[in-house]
């Protein structure tokens, strides 16, 4: 990779950009699941959405608002009742940058803070990326699916237990079910990562005006720590870079071993979600 080009500054625009991109993400997904007949939903609201896809699923929550007005006491209400009706509590993740204003109504209704997560961000332009000699990274298409999932899913049952754990967890069908949704959305693209031969790691990324969202990577516990993501960051990088994307973003959890690599390979500290949660 080549020289860091300094601290990238983000403000309310570039925040609004990353964070339409991540609610198109979970809408989508969360359509296709409800496509199966699930029963679920998407209410589009405030800038962003609020999305159920089934029970136990990781898509079950509001992304994305705060960019789009302040929701009025009314649509939180409806909100909080279409969740009520399927069993759930609702989850806000909430962006730093959007309206304090919603925050501070949160609160007042009644929710908990409950996790936080990063949001990091590099400029693509006049970047060159170099993955490691020992790890090929091929874009997986056609009907590669299944073994992508078996791959990433794999590699996500088994987290680095660094940082700040998460709040929640999920059985490997839910996160099978998500990840298979949101590859159907968009434009998303799959990787996997191979040494000698053998998959060793997997990941996404989804790009959209001009945003290059990377996501799903995982490495599989034995090919740990023997340059599988930095292969499979560099491989994204590269592609997104040539797909016209002058920004690239990745989430992680506060503290974590994906924060570490993504801050020591160039990408910045954007902004923080904070994720309340309400019992309904």
């Amino acid at each position: 990779m080549s020289d860091d080009l300094g601290t990238l500054f983000c403000g309310g625009a570039m925040a609004a950009r990353v964070e339409r991109l991540e609610a198109d993400a979970i809408v989508g997904a969360a359509r296709v699941a409800a496509g199966r007949g699930s029963g679920g939903f998407v209410r589009e609201f405030a800038g962003g959405a609020a999305c159920f896809a089934e029970v136990g699923s990781p898509l079950n929550k509001v992304v994305g608002v705060g960019f789009g007005g302040v929701p009025s006491v009314g649509e939180w209400a409806e909100i909080e009742a279409a969740y009520a009706a399927v069993g759930v509590p609702v989850q806000v993740e909430l962006a730093q940058l959007g309206d304090p204003w919603i925050g501070a109504e949160l609160t007042g209704r009644g929710y908990r803070l409950v996790s936080f997560e990063n949001v990091l961000g590099t400029e693509l332009g006049g970047r060159r990326w170099v993955g490691s000699a020992d790890v090929e990274v091929r874009r997986d298409e056609g009907d590669g699916l299944e073994q992508w999932l078996d791959v990433v899913v794999d590699g996500f049952a088994h987290p680095d237990d660094e940082g700040v754990p998460s709040h929640e967890e999920f059985p490997r069908e839910a996160l099978a079910a998500v990840m298979r949704d949101m590859a159907a959305t968009g434009d998303t693209r799959r990787y996997l990562a191979y040494r000698d031969g053998v998959p060793a790691g997997g990941a996404s990324m989804r790009t959209d005006g001009g945003v290059a969202a990377l996501a799903g990577a995982a490495a599989l516990p034995a090919h740990r720590r023997r340059g599988v993501q930095t292969a499979l960051l560099s491989a994204r990088l590269t592609e997104a870079a040539a797909a016209g994307c002058d920004l690239a973003v990745i989430t992680t959890q506060p503290g974590s071993k994906s924060q570490q690599n993504a801050q020591g390979r160039g990408f910045s500290l954007l902004y923080t979600r904070a994720v309340l949660v309400k019992e309904v």
